[in-house]
């Protein structure tokens, strides 16, 4: 008899450059040892994919964040452990999304703006403040950091691992996913 696996939505919201991708790929790597149906959307696919044609005008950004939350209920309510990785800058359009999804834990990668734009290999945060990129969250746009996250990831001040580890102690406690037995060797 195989147990159904419950699904739920780990939704990471943080600044460009703060890790939610990476984190995302590592928690990915992780989950795989101990889940059958695990989905990632990652917001830069997304956006090349299933939102293309919108801009970043808030009306746009809360319509990218609504067509990811539809994806991610589906997949959720479907037994799926989904990992969003989006910027997702406003308060109220993430907290309109965990209403629908229900079953999402959310989780604030938190990096000084400073460390992210240390960390910009792609140079947008450079163009950004050259002007050339309008409406770039942090600078010239707001981002709406959560007020009470399910898990706060800061990744200037702990690893990778570390900020895994917290985010599995918070599915182990909610009970979406078992802690894994620690063999004696």
């Amino acid at each position: 008899m195989t147990v159904k696996q419950r699904g739920v939505t780990i939704w990471l919201t943080g600044l460009s450059g703060a890790g939610k991708t990476t984190i995302s790929n590592a928690l990915e790597q992780e989950l795989r040892d101990r889940c059958s149906k695990i989905e990632v959307l990652d917001g830069d696919v997304v956006r090349e994919n299933l939102t293309k044609g919108l801009g970043f005008s808030k009306p746009d950004r809360d319509e990218n964040i609504r067509r990811i939350g539809f994806v991610a209920n589906l997949l959720t309510r479907n037994g799926v452990i989904v990992l969003v990785s989006a910027i997702s800058p406003y308060r109220d359009i993430r907290q309109e999304v965990k209403q629908k999804v229900g079953d999402l834990i959310e989780v604030y990668v938190n990096a000084p703006l400073a460390v992210c734009e240390s960390r910009d290999v792609k140079g947008l945060y450079k163009r950004a403040r050259a002007g050339e990129i309008k409406s770039f969250t942090g600078i010239d746009d707001p981002y709406e950091a959560p007020i009470n996250p399910d898990v706060e990831c800061r990744t200037d001040l702990e690893t990778v691992e570390e900020s895994i580890s917290k985010i599995l102690a918070k599915l182990e406690s909610c009970g979406y996913i078992h802690k894994l037995a620690v063999l004696a060797r």
